[in-house]
């Protein structure tokens, strides 16, 4: 059966959208009628086409680009050009030539009629959380404001990401330089050192017979070598890109203290903040709690909020769902929505409950790279004294029997 994807308002005036199955647009309505909702909007959901492979480091649209987009867009609307003007200068000072064909794209959609939600849906480059966000703001006539609050998520998104991603930058670079220089050693240097051994009448220790083994078949299968360090890069890249890579990688990443301690803070962090930002554009908080489990990438979190937010429709709360998952969501997370929703102000405690997560978040990347630092000086200094010893101890035993 087709997908439709709707917005629908009560007549309490509180506004749902999302994706239903059905024969036709006309069940769907009726479906909806049924639960006490009226479709002002409803659109076929196109069929997906097949995806093209494509790795990580090069789907072209930053998350930066997005939040530019986001924002300039606000403060053009805010200054009454009209969209598709706003759009057309947009792409015009984009740099990124990715961005400003969907760009171009945009603006001929929405000249033709279509919404902007609509069109955006219908590029990948733009996730779940900016299509609903910029729907409710069509709808509730606050598109500008809806802009502004996306502007800022997005931007406390990158920040977040930048903080764990730089904290990483640093040991990923010091061991990919250790790989390629081990692997120009092997190849280049111990074969001239080889031919030295050669002459040498004495019997090699085990290490340096071991090192000029490897030495001897890479030096022999240079292509071999190199094709196979090219293969396994992208076996592994597309692995923790698949579902089961994400499953292991939670799997992993909750076995180690300080990662687990950054990701249960990252996750809890981008949950207040994406929650306040869809609640407090008008998303129902159902749809706000289904977004987030198809936005967040840790597997755990993806199946956690989905259990929520059956819960929530079930009629519990949403502090009562988060307790039932005590491996993930520390006390502080349970408590502070539950004040949240006491006092009904659940977009300022989760806002605050943000800030206070980043904050911790920073100085847990700061401490991970203290630890980090002397741990690879450790790990290469028992690689070079390993592969120094192995070259230098026939010389040593050479020298003895003379």
């Amino acid at each position: 059966m087709p997908t439709f994807t709707y917005i629908a308002k009560s007549s309490k005036g509180e506004v749902k959208s999302g994706e239903l199955e059905g024969k036709d647009k006309r069940s769907v309505v009726e479906s909806l009628r049924s639960e006490g909702f009226f479709v002002t909007t409803i659109t076929e959901k196109e069929k997906k086409k097949e995806k093209e492979l494509k790795l990580p480091m090069f789907t072209g649209v930053s998350l930066k680009d997005k939040m530019m987009f986001a924002m300039h867009l606000g403060i053009m609307l805010s200054s009454g050009l009209s969209l598709p003007k706003a759009l057309e200068v947009i792409a015009n000072q984009t740099k990124n030539r990715k961005f400003k064909r969907v760009l171009d794209d945009l603006g001929k959609d929405v000249k033709m009629g279509s919404s902007l939600a609509d069109s955006l849906a219908r590029h990948p480059v733009f996730d779940e959380l900016s299509v609903n966000m910029i729907r409710v703001g069509e709808l509730g006539g606050n598109i500008e404001e809806v802009l502004g609050l996306l502007a800022n998520q997005l931007e406390k998104e990158h920040t977040l990401l930048s903080r764990v991603r730089g904290a990483m930058y640093y040991p990923t670079v010091i061991v990919m330089v250790m790989i390629v220089v081990g692997i120009a050693m092997m190849m280049y240097v111990v074969p001239k050192l080889t031919s030295i051994f050669a002459d040498i009448q004495t019997t090699l220790p085990f290490s340096t017979r071991m090192v000029i083994t490897v030495s001897d078949y890479m030096a022999n299968h240079q292509w071999v070598v190199l094709s196979g360090v090219a293969i396994l890069i992208v076996v592994f890249i597309l692995f923790f890109k698949s579902s089961m890579g994400k499953k292991f990688s939670s799997f992993v990443f909750f076995r180690v203290p300080i990662i687990r301690n950054i990701v249960i803070k990252m996750n809890n962090a981008r949950f207040a903040r994406i929650y306040s930002s869809l609640t407090k554009s008008g998303v129902s908080v159902v749809e706000s709690l289904r977004i987030i489990s198809r936005t967040l990438t840790n597997s755990a979190y993806q199946k956690a909020f989905r259990e929520i937010g059956e819960g929530v429709e079930k009629g519990r709360s949403i502090h009562e769902e988060l307790a039932k998952h005590p491996r993930i969501f520390p006390v502080l997370t349970i408590q502070m929505t539950e004040v949240g929703e006491e006092t009904g102000k659940t977009v300022d405690v989760l806002q605050n409950l943000a800030n206070f997560y980043e904050g911790e978040i920073d100085q847990l990347t700061k401490n991970v790279s203290s630890i980090i630092e002397p741990v690879l000086m450790v790990i290469i200094g028992t690689a070079v004294g390993f592969f120094a010893v192995s070259m230098i101890l026939p010389m040593y035993s050479v020298m003895e029997n003379m």
